[in-house]
């Protein structure tokens, strides 16, 4: 929905860990103000029931902590669904497993195929971005348990490295849908 100046009030709702899936809604939302729309951002623990009713588009973006989403990311939305589909909206998730370019669509990704399950809620459009690992800022517990499940997946493990794998160019292409939604 746009209104009468074809601006439109996008709300991006997150759900971050070590705050990745933040900068990935600062990017988006970037993209989405060159259109131009008005974009918001708002952590899912601090957003009511108005934020959603004055929007005219919703984005839930969350990221994956050892296998899942936040638990409380899936009650917010099920005490706010009808909200969200009375407008626009789209979700995406953001975790590791998606490094590998075959696990980053929803049909293809476990955790995003999981959550999906779990909910009534059938977002318009589902994407899924590589997160990030950065083991210097883990405690000692998250950077094992981490390390770990790199190990078994062969995936990064020196716990001095900082490990970037989002694609930023498909982020923008989802802001730039975003837009056009």
């Amino acid at each position: 929905m746009k209104r009468a100046n074809g601006m439109a009030n996008i709300l991006i709702v997150y759900s971050t860990t070590f705050g990745h899936t933040l900068e990935i809604c600062q990017r988006m939302k970037s993209v989405i103000e060159k259109r131009p729309h008005q974009v918001s951002l708002v952590e899912f623990h601090a957003c009511q029931a108005t934020d959603i009713e004055i929007c005219d588009k919703i984005v839930i973006g969350a990221s994956i902590r050892y296998g899942r989403h936040n638990p409380q990311l899936v009650n917010f939305i099920k005490r706010h669904r009808l909200l969200l589909e009375a407008r626009p909206n789209a979700f995406f998730s953001v975790n590791v497993v998606a490094r590998k370019p075959h696990k980053r669509q929803a049909d293809s990704n476990p955790y995003v195929r999981k959550f999906l399950k779990r909910i009534l809620w059938k977002p318009n459009h589902v994407t899924v971005f590589a997160g990030k690992i950065d083991y210097p800022i883990y405690n000692p517990i998250d950077r094992f348990m981490i390390r770990l499940i790199m190990t078994i997946t062969r995936g990064p493990t020196d716990p001095k490295g900082t490990f970037e794998f989002t694609d930023w160019q498909q982020v923008e292409e989802f802001g730039g849908l975003i837009s056009r939604m």
